[in-house]
Protein backbone atom coordinates (compact mmCIF):
# COMPACT_ATOMS: atom_id res chain seq x y z
CA UNK A 1 0.00 0.00 0.00
CA UNK A 2 1.32 3.42 -0.98
CA UNK A 3 0.28 6.74 0.52
CA UNK A 4 0.73 10.09 -1.28
CA UNK A 5 2.99 12.44 0.65
CA UNK A 6 3.76 15.78 -0.97
CA UNK A 7 5.81 14.98 -4.10
CA UNK A 8 5.97 11.17 -3.74
CA UNK A 9 3.96 8.08 -2.84
CA UNK A 10 5.56 6.16 0.03
CA UNK A 11 5.19 2.42 0.58
CA UNK A 12 3.74 1.62 4.00
CA UNK A 13 6.24 -0.51 5.88
CA UNK A 14 9.09 0.48 3.59
CA UNK A 15 12.26 2.43 4.32
CA UNK A 16 10.52 5.78 4.59
CA UNK A 17 7.09 5.24 6.16
CA UNK A 18 5.56 3.17 8.93
CA UNK A 19 2.08 3.15 10.46
CA UNK A 20 3.46 2.00 13.80
CA UNK A 21 3.10 4.72 16.42
CA UNK A 22 2.98 3.47 20.00
CA UNK A 23 0.40 4.88 22.34
CA UNK A 24 1.26 6.11 25.83
CA UNK A 25 -2.01 5.29 27.57
CA UNK A 26 -0.25 2.71 29.72
CA UNK A 27 1.92 5.34 31.40
CA UNK A 28 -0.73 8.01 31.94
CA UNK A 29 -0.36 9.32 35.48
CA UNK A 30 3.39 8.67 35.58
CA UNK A 31 5.06 12.06 35.18
CA UNK A 32 8.61 10.72 34.88
CA UNK A 33 7.69 8.00 32.37
CA UNK A 34 5.83 10.50 30.19
CA UNK A 35 8.74 12.94 30.26
CA UNK A 36 11.21 10.18 29.39
CA UNK A 37 9.09 8.95 26.51
CA UNK A 38 8.65 12.46 25.13
CA UNK A 39 12.41 12.96 25.25
CA UNK A 40 13.05 9.62 23.56
CA UNK A 41 10.22 9.29 21.03
CA UNK A 42 9.48 12.96 20.50
CA UNK A 43 5.73 12.43 20.80
CA UNK A 44 2.96 11.02 23.01
CA UNK A 45 0.01 9.32 21.30
CA UNK A 46 -3.01 9.20 23.62
CA UNK A 47 -5.99 7.16 22.51
CA UNK A 48 -9.40 8.31 23.70
CA UNK A 49 -8.12 11.18 25.84
CA UNK A 50 -10.93 13.52 24.78
CA UNK A 51 -14.58 12.67 25.31
CA UNK A 52 -15.70 11.17 21.99
CA UNK A 53 -19.18 12.70 22.22
CA UNK A 54 -17.68 16.15 22.76
CA UNK A 55 -15.43 15.72 19.72
CA UNK A 56 -18.32 14.61 17.52
CA UNK A 57 -20.45 17.53 18.75
CA UNK A 58 -17.71 19.98 17.75
CA UNK A 59 -17.37 18.22 14.39
CA UNK A 60 -21.11 18.51 13.73
CA UNK A 61 -21.14 22.24 14.41
CA UNK A 62 -18.09 22.83 12.25
CA UNK A 63 -19.53 20.81 9.35
CA UNK A 64 -22.73 22.83 9.50
CA UNK A 65 -20.67 25.99 9.12
CA UNK A 66 -18.55 24.56 6.29
CA UNK A 67 -21.72 23.49 4.50
CA UNK A 68 -23.13 27.02 4.73
CA UNK A 69 -19.94 28.31 3.11
CA UNK A 70 -20.10 25.89 0.18
CA UNK A 71 -17.21 23.61 1.16
CA UNK A 72 -19.39 20.49 1.35
CA UNK A 73 -21.19 18.59 -1.39
CA UNK A 74 -24.86 19.57 -1.17
CA UNK A 75 -25.89 16.19 -2.57
CA UNK A 76 -24.66 14.31 0.51
CA UNK A 77 -25.65 14.47 4.18
CA UNK A 78 -23.73 17.17 6.03
CA UNK A 79 -22.63 14.66 8.68
CA UNK A 80 -20.61 12.74 6.07
CA UNK A 81 -18.42 15.78 5.41
CA UNK A 82 -18.10 15.15 1.66
CA UNK A 83 -15.87 17.76 0.02
CA UNK A 84 -17.35 19.94 -2.72
CA UNK A 85 -14.92 19.45 -5.64
CA UNK A 86 -15.77 22.84 -7.12
CA UNK A 87 -15.24 24.69 -3.84
CA UNK A 88 -12.12 26.38 -5.17
CA UNK A 89 -8.44 26.66 -4.36
CA UNK A 90 -6.70 26.12 -2.09
CA UNK A 91 -8.69 23.22 -0.62
CA UNK A 92 -7.32 24.06 2.84
CA UNK A 93 -8.92 27.51 2.91
CA UNK A 94 -12.06 26.50 4.75
CA UNK A 95 -11.23 27.69 8.26
CA UNK A 96 -7.57 28.51 8.86
CA UNK A 97 -8.20 32.17 9.67
CA UNK A 98 -11.71 31.82 11.02
CA UNK A 99 -11.55 32.97 14.64
CA UNK A 100 -15.32 32.73 15.01
CA UNK A 101 -15.27 28.96 14.48
CA UNK A 102 -12.58 28.42 17.09
CA UNK A 103 -14.73 30.23 19.64
CA UNK A 104 -17.66 27.82 19.30
CA UNK A 105 -18.45 26.43 22.78
CA UNK A 106 -18.42 22.84 21.51
CA UNK A 107 -14.99 23.38 19.96
CA UNK A 108 -13.54 24.97 23.10
CA UNK A 109 -15.01 22.15 25.19
CA UNK A 110 -12.59 19.82 23.39
CA UNK A 111 -9.43 21.91 23.04
CA UNK A 112 -9.63 23.51 26.50
CA UNK A 113 -11.58 20.81 28.33
CA UNK A 114 -10.56 19.21 31.60
CA UNK A 115 -9.15 16.01 30.01
CA UNK A 116 -6.40 17.85 28.13
CA UNK A 117 -5.77 20.42 30.87
CA UNK A 118 -5.55 17.67 33.50
CA UNK A 119 -3.08 15.82 31.33
CA UNK A 120 -0.79 18.81 30.85
CA UNK A 121 -0.90 19.76 34.52
CA UNK A 122 0.30 16.27 35.35
CA UNK A 123 2.79 16.07 32.47
CA UNK A 124 4.33 19.50 33.11
CA UNK A 125 3.96 19.49 36.89
CA UNK A 126 2.16 22.79 37.39
CA UNK A 127 -0.50 25.23 36.23
CA UNK A 128 -0.73 25.32 32.46
CA UNK A 129 -1.53 27.93 29.85
CA UNK A 130 -2.96 27.21 26.43
CA UNK A 131 -2.59 29.72 23.61
CA UNK A 132 -5.84 31.58 22.96
CA UNK A 133 -5.32 31.19 19.23
CA UNK A 134 -6.19 27.71 17.96
CA UNK A 135 -5.16 26.43 14.53
CA UNK A 136 -8.28 24.88 13.02
CA UNK A 137 -7.66 23.06 9.73
CA UNK A 138 -10.28 21.95 7.22
CA UNK A 139 -8.48 20.04 4.48
CA UNK A 140 -10.21 19.15 1.23
CA UNK A 141 -9.38 16.52 -1.36
CA UNK A 142 -5.88 16.84 -2.80
CA UNK A 143 -4.37 18.92 0.01
CA UNK A 144 -1.56 18.23 2.46
CA UNK A 145 0.97 20.28 4.40
CA UNK A 146 4.70 20.77 3.93
CA UNK A 147 7.47 19.58 6.27
CA UNK A 148 8.19 21.91 9.17
CA UNK A 149 8.89 22.36 12.87
CA UNK A 150 6.55 24.52 14.93
CA UNK A 151 9.31 26.48 16.67
CA UNK A 152 9.81 28.86 13.72
CA UNK A 153 6.19 30.02 14.05
CA UNK A 154 5.94 30.38 17.83
CA UNK A 155 9.42 30.48 19.33
CA UNK A 156 9.40 33.76 21.27
CA UNK A 157 8.35 32.25 24.56
CA UNK A 158 9.47 29.06 26.23
CA UNK A 159 10.80 26.22 24.10
CA UNK A 160 9.00 23.90 26.52
CA UNK A 161 5.86 24.42 24.46
CA UNK A 162 3.84 21.50 23.13
CA UNK A 163 1.57 21.01 20.17
CA UNK A 164 -1.57 19.00 20.79
CA UNK A 165 -2.91 17.72 17.43
CA UNK A 166 -6.47 16.44 17.58
CA UNK A 167 -8.56 15.08 14.70
CA UNK A 168 -12.18 16.15 14.97
CA UNK A 169 -13.66 12.86 13.86
CA UNK A 170 -12.48 9.41 12.83
CA UNK A 171 -9.55 9.61 10.45
CA UNK A 172 -8.50 6.91 7.99
CA UNK A 173 -5.15 6.88 6.19
CA UNK A 174 -6.63 8.16 2.94
CA UNK A 175 -7.86 11.33 4.66
CA UNK A 176 -4.32 12.70 5.04
CA UNK A 177 -3.45 12.30 8.72
CA UNK A 178 -0.50 13.84 10.53
CA UNK A 179 2.91 12.32 9.78
CA UNK A 180 5.87 12.61 12.16
CA UNK A 181 9.55 12.21 11.29
CA UNK A 182 10.70 10.02 14.16
CA UNK A 183 13.96 11.11 15.76
CA UNK A 184 14.02 14.48 14.00
CA UNK A 185 13.77 16.38 17.30
CA UNK A 186 17.38 15.32 17.95
CA UNK A 187 18.84 16.45 14.60
CA UNK A 188 21.19 19.25 15.63
CA UNK A 189 21.92 20.21 12.01
CA UNK A 190 18.30 21.30 11.75
CA UNK A 191 17.45 22.46 15.28
CA UNK A 192 20.55 24.70 15.45
CA UNK A 193 19.93 26.34 12.05
CA UNK A 194 16.38 26.31 10.71
CA UNK A 195 15.13 25.72 14.26
CA UNK A 196 16.52 29.09 15.39
CA UNK A 197 14.58 31.07 12.79
CA UNK A 198 11.49 33.23 13.33
CA UNK A 199 9.18 33.68 10.35
CA UNK A 200 8.11 37.21 11.32
CA UNK A 201 11.67 38.35 11.97
CA UNK A 202 13.51 36.50 9.19
CA UNK A 203 10.72 36.24 6.59
CA UNK A 204 11.69 32.73 5.58
CA UNK A 205 9.31 30.40 3.75
CA UNK A 206 8.41 28.68 7.02
CA UNK A 207 8.54 25.05 5.96
CA UNK A 208 11.84 23.18 5.71
CA UNK A 209 11.21 20.83 2.81
CA UNK A 210 8.68 19.53 0.31
CA UNK A 211 10.48 16.20 -0.04
CA UNK A 212 9.99 13.53 2.67
CA UNK A 213 12.47 11.17 1.00
CA UNK A 214 15.21 13.80 0.98
CA UNK A 215 14.69 14.49 4.67
CA UNK A 216 15.20 10.83 5.60
CA UNK A 217 18.09 10.20 3.20
CA UNK A 218 19.97 13.38 4.10
CA UNK A 219 19.25 13.73 7.80
CA UNK A 220 17.89 10.41 9.09
CA UNK A 221 14.73 9.31 10.83
CA UNK A 222 11.62 7.66 9.44
CA UNK A 223 8.12 8.92 8.77
CA UNK A 224 5.26 7.52 10.81
CA UNK A 225 1.51 7.97 10.80
CA UNK A 226 -1.57 6.09 11.97
CA UNK A 227 -5.34 6.02 11.79
CA UNK A 228 -7.19 7.98 14.46
CA UNK A 229 -10.54 7.78 16.19
CA UNK A 230 -12.54 10.72 17.54
CA UNK A 231 -11.09 11.34 21.01
CA UNK A 232 -7.48 10.53 20.14
CA UNK A 233 -4.74 13.13 20.30
CA UNK A 234 -1.01 13.29 19.68
CA UNK A 235 1.35 15.65 21.50
CA UNK A 236 4.85 16.69 20.42
CA UNK A 237 7.45 19.37 20.99
CA UNK A 238 8.59 22.32 18.95
CA UNK A 239 11.56 20.61 17.25
CA UNK A 240 9.85 17.53 15.79
CA UNK A 241 9.58 17.60 12.00
CA UNK A 242 6.07 16.86 10.81
CA UNK A 243 3.68 17.32 7.91
CA UNK A 244 0.47 15.72 6.72
CA UNK A 245 -0.20 13.14 4.06
CA UNK A 246 -2.33 14.11 1.08
CA UNK A 247 -6.07 13.79 1.56
CA UNK A 248 -7.07 11.44 -1.26
CA UNK A 249 -10.54 10.72 0.12
CA UNK A 250 -13.69 12.58 -0.89
CA UNK A 251 -14.12 13.89 2.68
CA UNK A 252 -12.97 17.04 4.46
CA UNK A 253 -10.36 16.27 7.11
CA UNK A 254 -10.92 18.45 10.19
CA UNK A 255 -8.23 18.78 12.85
CA UNK A 256 -6.97 21.31 15.32
CA UNK A 257 -3.56 22.26 16.68
CA UNK A 258 -3.54 23.69 20.20
CA UNK A 259 -0.47 24.75 22.18
CA UNK A 260 0.17 24.23 25.89
CA UNK A 261 2.93 25.22 28.31
CA UNK A 262 3.55 25.97 31.96
CA UNK A 263 1.82 29.22 32.91
CA UNK A 264 4.95 30.33 34.79
CA UNK A 265 7.19 30.32 31.68
CA UNK A 266 7.57 33.03 29.00
CA UNK A 267 4.79 33.22 26.41
CA UNK A 268 4.92 34.14 22.72
CA UNK A 269 2.85 37.31 22.67
CA UNK A 270 1.59 36.71 19.12
CA UNK A 271 -0.82 33.97 20.17
CA UNK A 272 -2.46 35.11 23.41
CA UNK A 273 -5.21 37.59 24.31
CA UNK A 274 -8.74 38.25 23.10
CA UNK A 275 -7.45 39.22 19.65
CA UNK A 276 -3.96 37.74 19.15
CA UNK A 277 -1.78 39.63 16.71
CA UNK A 278 -0.65 36.37 15.06
CA UNK A 279 1.84 36.64 12.17
CA UNK A 280 2.06 40.41 11.82
CA UNK A 281 4.91 40.43 9.24
CA UNK A 282 5.18 36.96 7.68
CA UNK A 283 1.61 37.07 6.31
CA UNK A 284 1.47 40.80 5.63
CA UNK A 285 0.32 41.82 2.11
CA UNK A 286 3.15 42.18 -0.35
CA UNK A 287 5.81 40.63 1.89
CA UNK A 288 8.56 38.82 -0.01
CA UNK A 289 9.85 35.69 1.69
CA UNK A 290 13.39 34.43 1.34
CA UNK A 291 13.22 31.42 -1.00
CA UNK A 292 13.58 28.08 0.77
CA UNK A 293 16.59 27.11 -1.34
CA UNK A 294 18.39 30.33 -0.38
CA UNK A 295 17.66 29.81 3.33
CA UNK A 296 19.05 26.29 3.23
CA UNK A 297 22.19 27.45 1.47
CA UNK A 298 22.65 30.09 4.15
CA UNK A 299 22.21 27.45 6.86
CA UNK A 300 24.55 25.08 4.96
CA UNK A 301 21.98 22.30 5.07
Amino acid sequence: MKLPFLNVALEVGGKYLTTELRDSNGILGDHHALQARMAGDGYLLLRGLHDRDHVLSARRHLLENLSSRGMLDTGAPVAEGIFNPVYGEPPTAGAMGNIELTRLPSFRQVVEGRPIINFFEQFLGGDVLTYDHKWLRTVGTGAGSAIHCDIVYMGRGTRNLYTCWTPLGDLSLDMGPLALCLGSHRLDRITQTYGQADVDRDLIAGHFSNDPVELVDEFGGRWATTEFQAGDTIIFGMDLMHASLVNTSNKVRISVDARHQLASEPVDERWVGDNPIRHYAWQAPGVQHEPLEESRRRWDI
